[in-house]
Order: C-alpha cells, then structure tokens, then sequence
C-alpha cells in the first residue's frame, strides 16, 4: 500500500511538472531617469532636519559644524571651530 501511495505521488508530481507552460518572457526594463548629483548633508537629530555643509548647529549642547568628508561623498559633524 506505501509503495502505490508513493508511486502515485511521483506520477503526480511529475504529471504537474511536465504540463507547466514555460515562464514569460520578461518584459523591456524602463530606462532609470537620470541620477540627481548627490549632495552631502549632514542630519540634525535635535531639529529633525539635514543641514548643508558649512551649517554650524548646538547638538546635544555642543557646538559642531557640518563639514565634508575627505573623500568629498558625504558630511559629518565636527566640533566648530572657536
């Protein structure tokens, strides 16, 4: 009784595989919009907002100025200057 049990699961199994249609081709991907240049800001959690480079905010009590990195993709804040 097991082996007719798996006998028919194989021959189900493999009856379902053999009538699947063939997946669709995909369709043509859209062209990406062209990228806007990237520029970096650094974010006020105190204020909730991105500050641009060279703002100078109080943090957490701390004066700190938003300045760029050195590879000049994006920013942090750095104590300011006195």
């Amino acid at each position: 009784m097991r082996s007719f049990l798996a006998t028919s699961a194989i021959a189900l199994g493999l009856t379902a595989c053999a009538s699947q249609t063939p997946a669709p081709a995909q369709p043509v991907a859209a062209t990406k919009p062209a990228a806007v240049a990237k520029v970096p800001q650094c974010f006020n959690g105190d204020t909730g907002k991105f500050e641009a480079v060279g703002a100078v905010s109080t943090i957490s009590g701390l004066k700190v100025a938003c300045e760029k990195t050195s590879d000049g993709k994006n920013a942090q804040w750095m104590s300011a200057k006195k």
